[in-house]
C-alpha cells in the first residue's frame, strides 16, 4: 500500500510544483535559491526534479533565464515571462477554484443532490 500512496502523491504533487515554482519566480531567482525558498515554506523539492521543471518552463516560454556572472560563481536566473506571468494569474485561478471546491468534498458536507 506504501508503494501505491507514495505513486498517488507523487502525482499529486506534480501539478503543484509546477505552480509553486512559477508563483516564486515574479522576482529574478536562481535554482538553488529557488530550492531554497521552496522548502522554507514546506515544499520539499529535489534540484534533480527542480531543474527539469526549470528547462521544460523555458521551453514553454513561460520562463526566461540569464547568466550573471558578475560574481565568481556564474549564475543562471529564472523569471516569469510576460506569457507566462498571464499563465500563472490564471493557473492560480483554476488552483484556488479547484481548492475550494476539493475543500467542500473533502469535508463531507452534505450537498443537495439533483433529481
Amino acid at each position: 500500500m506504501s508503494t501505491l500512496l507514495s505513486s498517488l502523491t507523487t502525482e499529486l504533487r506534480r501539478g503543484t510544483l509546477t505552480l509553486a515554482v512559477l508563483s516564486q519566480l515574479r522576482t529574478p531567482k536562481y535554482g538553488y535559491s529557488l530550492v531554497q525558498i521552496l522548502e522554507a515554506r514546506g515544499i520539499a523539492i529535489d534540484q534533480s526534479t527542480l531543474y527539469p521543471l526549470l528547462r521544460r518552463l523555458e521551453k514553454q516560454e513561460l520562463v526566461t533565464s540569464s547568466w550573471d556572472t558578475s560574481e565568481s560563481r556564474p549564475r543562471r536566473y529564472y523569471e516569469l515571462s510576460e506569457f507566462g506571468t498571464q499563465i500563472y494569474e490564471q493557473l492560480k485561478k483554476e488552483w484556488e477554484e479547484t481548492t475550494r471546491e476539493l475543500n467542500i468534498l473533502l469535508k463531507g458536507e452534505d450537498i443537495i443532490e439533483p433529481d
